[in-house]
């Protein structure tokens, strides 16, 4: 095959290792996560107490495990973050275990033309050539609309990152914002077939993309934090 003109990360993250938490594993990451969404700044935001947390597919990228979860207040806003730490070569204990978390108001209740639910933060950067920086960012969330097999990150005509959906859900790490294009996630059925596509932008700032850049738009901003985009 000729060398390709563009170089794009594609499928950076290491596949689910793992199934969904469950048992002691699910209350250690609770723990983390409880403690991170109780600290959040939220202006004077009564969010009210946290339900059941749903967890997401990990991924793995540059030696860092990716837990995202989701969690519907008492108040009706969803908190969502993550856990992420650190894997040993073999199945050592994790270490170096840290979440973050942000909050919004945004619910696919509250929106039911959404056909997917969908969180993302950015979680660190990729160098291309010529000062080009992709934002690498995980994705996570939930098909409104039935049938899918599969979820899809995609920017521009390249797929860069995939994954099958276990137990309804999906999780995603892929480059946004780079060379002037934008992510877009997209559901698939079991035929090859398209049933829905969102983007991580609002529509006013579809096309805003900065070469080099990655925070247009985007939802949280890595470890900074900020209430996200939903769509």
């Amino acid at each position: 095959m000729p060398p390709v003109e563009r170089l794009v990360p594609s499928f950076a993250a290491e596949p689910p290792q793992e199934g969904l938490p469950y048992g002691r594993w699910a209350q250690r990451l609770e723990q983390e996560l409880l403690a991170t969404w109780a600290a959040l700044d939220t202006d004077g935001e009564d969010l009210g107490e946290p339900g059941e947390i749903s967890w997401y597919p990990d991924r793995t990228w540059h030696g860092r495990r990716y837990v995202p979860a989701t969690s519907i207040t008492s108040g009706g806003y969803e908190l969502f973050g993550y856990v992420r730490f650190v894997t040993g070569a073999s199945h050592d204990e994790p270490m170096e275990l840290s979440a973050h978390g942000d909050f919004t108001e945004e619910t696919a209740e509250r929106n039911p033309e959404w056909k997917l639910d969908v969180c993302d933060e950015v979680v660190g950067a990729w160098h291309g050539r010529n000062g080009a920086v992709a934002a690498m960012t995980l994705v996570w969330g939930r098909p409104l609309v039935g049938s899918g097999r599969i979820v899809t990150a995609e920017l521009g005509s390249l797929t860069v990152d995939q994954c099958e959906l276990i137990d309804d859900r999906f999780s995603l790490i892929a480059p946004d914002d780079y060379l002037y294009e934008l992510l877009e996630i997209k559901l698939w059925g079991a035929k090859g077939q398209e049933l829905a596509c969102e983007s991580l932008y609002e529509p006013e700032d579809q096309g805003t993309g900065v070469e080099g850049g990655g925070s247009v738009g985007t939802a949280g901003g890595g470890d900074a934090g900020g209430e996200g985009e939903r769509l």
